[in-house]
């Protein structure tokens, strides 16, 4: 066999890519624990939507032994199985695995494709097509071809019903259309795998991430600086490519920056001359946009493709965490957290905790608000009894990402994103490390992962671990607001009042001038 459905698609999406499958895996970059994490749940969700044909039987994969499942397949056919999980057939030197395989009285057969989307992508329907060449040129009737993928908008109640679970979409008319091109495909792909020993000459191009981020982007992309046209914000990827053609690669190359945006526009010229870009008095406005005390507020979410609680949508961001650090006007700090116990709906209780921990009239502050907004809103929804709470807490939700987001505040090291990822390293370098130093978590999707995996961990030791690493991680995220915002305080040249009680020498720091404060120690009044 020197071709299946996977390489087919591959070779679709670019065939150098299909060549270096083939030829020199090496050269390609290794899933990682996120990619992995994606076939995982892929892997979950094609067996459940197995039980929409009940009574099938499986063929067991084995990569070393495809004839093997051919003929287990055959066998099948021939005992009269209705329904065939995996079931494999090989034409034209073609080998596919088809997800299920339901066979009609006449003999007619159906095939249904599993998907872990939410919607059917084109790339599904070429997944589909080559399994549908392969059969009908064996000499099946496929009477139908279908997409079976997660409805996002089922909402599970006290029970999961599979069959609502599920979208099943008829794309044989899609199929079919899509026949002719398969020979022309096939003999290109053909072409290209007949020369081991040289690499296609296909230069980079939007095909790289459409419609898969390609695992030769790493091998493929080397020539590219590791900051070049292709991090200008928000410049579209038809502008970029047609750039890189004309020669332009480095900043230095573009020969006018007119053709910008103004955002993009102070990116580049803050590139090019190495200074920041700050507008003090925007950065001002915001500040004092802001009432004291501050609520600096961050969730950390995960999700499930199936699932497991009432309530919940595929692929919903489900709220497992958080972590509020409360700034008063002089400084002081007060660290408060959340973290739901692992293997039970979480959002009930850290809906209380929320409501407990956050009054209705101050001022909250989130990093990229929309999420934590969302997050919100959504608990709102779900818990009456806290909803006009919730509901007054996103109302007050502020959002720290703005002077960034608006260039009000834009230094090099940024390199075009406002996103915190670049914001708290060019600002805060220090904190920046502190991330470096944490055990096991010490991103967001290590939170969403670990979360997720705690229930299966047996060893209690191991357990309480983790969840102190998740404790550390998300306290460190709002620590981090804490500290871009007094980045911002200082970049503005915003006045600090320092005050000193006469009687027991407590300091006091203000951003704005106070007339009287009452010591809360000794209870004088300082003036």
């Amino acid at each position: 066999m020197n071709l299946s459905k996977s390489l087919y698609t591959r070779g679709l999406q670019c065939e150098k890519s299909l060549w270096l499958k083939k030829y020199r895996k090496d050269l390609l970059t290794p899933p990682d624990e996120s990619t992995q994490a994606i076939f995982e749940t892929g892997n979950r969700v094609g067996e459940l939507a197995c039980e929409l044909f009940p009574g099938g039987v499986k063929v067991p994969f084995d990569s070393s032994d495809y004839e093997g499942m051919i003929e287990k397949t055959k066998k099948l056919i021939d005992s009269n199985i209705t329904n065939i999980y995996e079931a494999s057939f090989s034409y034209d030197n073609i080998f596919v695995a088809i997800d299920i395989l339901h066979i009609n009285k006449d003999k007619s057969v159906e095939i249904y494709e599993v998907k872990s989307s939410t919607e059917v992508k084109d790339v599904y329907l070429h997944d589909t097509s080559i399994q549908y060449y392969v059969l009908n040129g064996i000499g099946f009737n496929v009477k139908k071809v279908s997409i079976v993928h997660l409805n996002n908008r089922y909402v599970r109640g006290d029970e999961l019903e599979i069959d609502k679970l599920f979208t099943i979409a008829d794309v044989t008319d899609e199929v079919k259309e899509l026949q002719d091109e398969i020979p022309k495909n096939l003999k290109g792909f053909r072409r290209v795998l007949s020369d081991k020993n040289n690499e296609p000459q296909i230069d980079i191009g939007k095909h790289c991430s459409n419609p898969y981020e390609c695992d030769a982007v790493e091998y493929c992309w080397r020539h590219i600086p590791e900051y070049s046209i292709f991090n200008i914000s928000r410049l579209k990827s038809d502008k970029k490519f047609e750039l890189y053609r004309q020669g332009v690669v480095n900043f230095e190359d573009i020969p006018d920056i007119s053709t910008f945006s103004p955002a993009q526009q102070i990116q580049i010229r803050s590139e090019l001359t190495k200074e920041e870009i700050i507008d003090k008095e925007a950065i001002r406005e915001f500040i004092e946009s802001l009432y004291y005390p501050l609520y600096h507020l961050d969730f950390e979410t995960f999700q499930q493709a199936i699932p497991e609680y009432k309530g919940i949508s595929p692929f919903m961001q489900i709220p497992f965490q958080y972590s509020l650090h409360i700034e008063q006007k002089d400084g002081k700090l007060e660290h408060k957290e959340f973290l739901a116990e692992d293997g039970a709906d979480p959002r009930y209780e850290l809906a209380k905790h929320l409501v407990n921990d956050i009054p209705t009239d101050v001022t909250v502050l989130a990093y990229n608000m929309g999420f934590e907004k969302g997050v919100i809103k959504r608990l709102a929804e779900e818990f009456d009894e806290f909803r006009d709470h919730l509901l007054c807490i996103y109302d007050n939700i502020q959002d720290l990402m703005t002077p960034f987001q608006k260039r009000h505040y834009y230094t090099p090291k940024m390199r075009g994103s406002y996103s915190i990822k670049y914001v708290l390293p060019a600002l805060v370098p220090e904190m920046a490390e502190a991330y470096k130093k944490l055990e096991s978590v010490q991103n967001g999707g290590d939170a969403m992962r670990t979360f997720a995996q705690l229930s299966e961990i047996e060893d209690e030791k191991e357990k309480a671990r983790l969840r102190e690493a998740l404790l550390r991680y998300c306290e460190l995220d709002t620590l981090a607001m804490v500290k871009v915002l007094e980045k911002l305080r200082e970049v503005a040249n915003e006045t600090r009042f320092v005050y000193v009680c006469s009687n027991c020498e407590t300091e006091y720091v203000y951003f704005e001038k106070m007339n009287v404060i009452k010591c809360e120690f000794c209870g004088c009044d300082i003036k």
